[in-house]
């Protein structure tokens, strides 16, 4: 039985989509959600209210890039638990990163 293009093209998308979508993985706003909401809720901070997520705050600390706040996930200062690579990947460290950059301005 011959198998028409068209159908076999829409077969292969329907088993591959999932797939990857699967393997991209949580989103950085589940990802914040999950690890940094806790103390970080809204991009403030529970333990030092001169330390939030708002550009003016990070810039004022140094803090200028997603580069940065990956940095500052490990190795934070004091009050802040570091975040290893083993609890979370530099690709999902990444994702918090740029989401913080775009949420809290």
């Amino acid at each position: 039985m011959k198998i028409p293009v068209p159908v076999m093209f829409a077969l292969i998308a329907a088993i591959a989509l999932p797939s990857a979508a699967f393997a991209k993985g949580p989103s950085g706003k589940a990802l914040f959600q999950k690890n940094c909401a806790s103390c970080h809720a809204n991009g403030g901070n529970m333990d030092n209210p001169e330390y939030t997520l708002h550009k003016k705050d990070l810039k004022k600390h140094g803090v200028k890039t997603a580069k940065d706040i990956v940095g500052k996930m490990r190795h934070p200062g004091p009050g802040m638990p570091a975040f290893s690579k083993e609890k979370i990947s530099d690709s999902q460290a990444k994702a918090i990163a740029s989401y913080i950059m775009k949420t809290f301005k």
